[in-house]
């Protein structure tokens, strides 16, 4: 079993002091949501089992409302938005088993806000169970469209708008790969960073790399705080989705849009992102057996409860990495942890395969 103990102080040249970016973060307007800070807990059990690196994991699952996860956090800066604009009704859109929509559509009924969401169909459909089913206990206005391409959204958001306008409604439009709206997420990561790194600093630890998963806010606001702070992890994004743009190119945008708005230009380029397609599999919510085995191999060791979506492909692109050496044994893991479990629950039939009948 790696030695839990910690291992060296946190390594940090800063480019910009905690303080500081403690301060431009105070001056973006918030509404709270979240239950913060989440937790850092270690997992020796799961360290042990991969013979490899002493693994902490960001506990994003917790972050409260509606079975909580990382958009929750982003939706802190999201609303705050919408409600400075005069909105009654926030559209947004994504899969029908979207994590990013439920949480929305919870946090909308908790400022007395509508929600008007746009799903695109995708590998789950209609099925009123998993995330689809807390929408509608939360009161969404859900339309379905067909495919399984995400980046249909934009046309479709901007019309639900359009009608909502025409019904006198006053919407503001959470935009799917719309800059201004990934870098005012992005701020919940950057936040989320400055958590990390206090966290890591009272356990006198220092990550040696940070895996999660996501395609675009999370992991650059993430990359983001961690080359603000000057903290020398390397930062690896286990991309769930495939899109017609490169993820290191879409994240370096991103971080463009966030040193705009911080006032704390970083000049992140493509090549400063480290974002991986290899865990995809098949498709963007297709479980694959390697996520399979990382859901089982969490639960089994350290009763960690993982996503078939992303949580279980970013630990599946971990325990790989470990098998391969790109992690090495006594390096320091910190997996963070966007939740999204409610998802489970709708691919019962796809994680059978996986368990064992105990009579």
């Amino acid at each position: 079993m790696p030695d839990t103990a910690p291992t060296a102080a946190v390594r940090s040249n800063a480019t910009v002091a905690p303080a500081a970016l403690a301060e431009a973060l105070a001056r973006q307007p918030r509404v709270p949501l979240a239950h913060l800070p989440t937790p850092l807990e270690p997992c020796p059990r799961l360290s042990a089992a991969l013979g490899g690196p002493d693994i902490l994991v960001k506990r994003d699952d917790c972050t409260g409302l509606a079975f909580g996860g990382n958009k929750v956090r982003q939706h802190e800066f999201l609303f705050a938005a919408a409600l400075a604009a005069g909105a009654d009704t926030v559209v947004l859109g994504a899969g029908t088993q979207s994590n990013w929509c439920r949480q929305a559509s919870a946090a909308a009924a908790k400022l007395g806000l509508k929600v008007a969401l746009v799903l695109v169909h995708g590998v789950k459909g209609p099925m009123i169970q998993g995330n689809l089913l807390l929408d509608r206990v939360l009161d969404a206005d859900v339309t379905v469209i067909p495919g399984t391409d995400l980046e249909v959204l934009p046309a479709h958001l901007a019309a639900r708008a359009e009608a909502l306008r025409a019904e006198g409604r006053k919407p503001y439009v959470f935009g799917w790969a719309d800059v201004t709206t990934q870098a005012i997420g992005a701020l919940g990561y950057v936040n989320a960073v400055l958590e990390l790194y206090a966290q890591l600093q009272a356990m006198g630890r220092a990550a040696d790399h940070i895996y999660l998963a996501g395609f675009d806010v999370t992991p650059t606001g993430v990359l983001y705080g961690v080359r603000a702070l000057g903290l020398g992890a390397r930062v690896v994004a286990i991309n769930p989705l495939r899109t017609s743009v490169a993820r290191p190119v879409e994240m370096a945008r991103i971080a463009g849009g966030i040193g705009e708005r911080l006032g704390l230009p970083l000049g992140l380029t493509p090549a400063d992102v480290t974002s991986t397609d290899d865990f995809i599999g098949p498709g963007y919510g297709i479980l694959t057996p390697a996520a399979r085995e990382a859901i089982l191999m969490a639960g089994r060791t350290e009763g960690l409860i993982l996503d078939p979506v992303y949580t279980s492909k970013a630990m599946a692109g971990l325990i790989d990495h470990v098998r391969k050496g790109i992690v090495r044994k006594g390096e320091t893991v910190v997996f963070i942890h966007t939740g999204g479990t409610p998802a489970l629950f709708a691919y019962a039939d796809d994680l059978a395969l996986g368990l064992r009948d105990d009579g």
